[in-house]
């Protein structure tokens, strides 16, 4: 690769390989040879598979760094900032859901010559969803802690909400964080079923319809049972 000449005021003035800081910074150079080369590939649209998952990994990672500061904030009662740092995980999560529409672009029939070469891979041993189980249990935790702290039941952080706007916030923050890992599994199993089929094996021996069972599964279960405690309170106030 030629070197700028010296008197751009503009070369790259960063370590590392690229022809601009853009690059240099970025690593993008790195980053596009994470996936195949055409001719190292089974199906053109292993470029579609590689990149909704590769991109889905940093969303997640990015998703869950908020998710712990957010956590530490709580613990240190900053409680402005984790709300911020919260809704920005939330849309992580938005965007990983929406990436999964681009899965259902690829051919059934199509879709198992790249199924072949995948080995054992699976989704159940994606970095990222390893890390959402790890953060939110402490996340829940934090948020437990601090309304105890604060003297409130859960039914009391909903309906004196206005007293306690933050609590509110945090509340309902961890409750669509809840809601978006849910939609997303959601989402895995509909793009899953219509790729293979509903009763079809996984790749590592798991049924599909496991998938299935996954979607009841709830991060943070008393925030949805109180919803059923404010509908038996409001209907006994009639």
């Amino acid at each position: 690769m030629a070197e700028p000449a010296a008197d751009d005021e503009f070369a790259p003035i960063l370590e590392g390989e690229g022809a601009s800081d853009y690059e240099r910074y970025l690593r993008t150079d790195e980053l596009l040879r994470l996936q195949k080369r055409p001719e190292e590939m089974v199906h053109r649209d292993e470029l579609l598979f590689f990149t909704v998952h590769q991109s889905s990994e940093l969303w997640l990672k990015l998703a869950c760094f908020e998710v712990e500061e957010a956590t530490r904030l709580i613990q240190s009662r900053d409680l402005d900032a984790a709300i911020r740092l919260l809704r920005r995980a939330n849309d992580c999560m938005k965007y990983v859901t929406s990436f999964l529409d681009h899965l259902e672009q690829m051919s059934p029939w199509e879709y198992h010559e790249i199924r072949k070469v995948l080995g054992h891979g699976s989704g159940f041993d994606s970095p990222g969803f390893r890390e959402v189980r790890r953060v939110s249990p402490e996340l829940g935790q934090a948020f437990s802690e601090l309304r105890r702290e604060r003297g409130l039941s859960l039914i009391e952080v909903y309906t004196r909400g206005r007293e306690h706007e933050q609590l509110y916030q945090l509340a309902e923050l961890l409750t669509e964080w809840d809601e978006r890992v849910t939609v997303w599994r959601f989402r895995h199993y509909k793009v899953v079923t219509r790729s293979i089929g509903e009763i079809a094996i996984g790749t590592q021996g798991t049924p599909v319809e496991l998938l299935g069972g996954l979607i009841k599964h709830k991060l943070f279960p008393e925030l949805w049972q109180v919803r059923t405690e404010l509908t038996e309170l409001a209907n006994e106030s009639d």
